[in-house]
């Protein structure tokens, strides 16, 4: 589904839904990079979010942009290598303003498990459901 990611590259910022005790939470995130289905993001180890995915590590997101709507859902995955990590610092400009070192921060991958995408603006409007392999 190559329009989804294509859209994902041009708007960055997402939704992104956590679960605490049953209930979701709901916080602006951006992609800090997209390799083949897998989304990488980063967050500070003592913020609310870091914690919850620890605890459980299902998350949604939904990027939207006048009538497109892309929804991906999966698990966050604490498994991100040196090399990345530093490559996601120092490619996004607002991480060093925020962050003296790029071991300030704690790196993770989404690899996506399913991915929704709409078109409103076709009529009918486009609807597209795409279920991926766990790897």
């Amino acid at each position: 589904m190559e329009k989804a990611f294509e859209f994902l590259k041009a708007n960055k910022a997402v939704a992104f839904a956590t679960v605490e005790g049953g209930k979701p939470k709901i916080r602006v995130f951006e992609v800090m990079k997209q390799h083949g289905n897998t989304l990488y993001f980063t967050t500070a180890p003592g913020k609310e979010v870091y914690r919850q995915l620890q605890e459980s590590p299902n998350v949604e997101i939904l990027a939207m942009k006048e009538n497109i709507f892309v929804r991906i859902a999966g698990q966050a995955v604490f498994d991100v290598d040196d090399k990345t990590a530093r490559e996601i610092y120092a490619t996004n400009p607002v991480l060093p303003r925020l962050y003296k070192a790029y071991t300030d921060l704690v790196y993770f991958r989404l690899p996506i498990a399913t991915l929704d995408y709409y078109d409103l603006t076709p009529d009918p409007p486009l609807q597209e459901h795409r279920d991926y392999e766990q790897k």
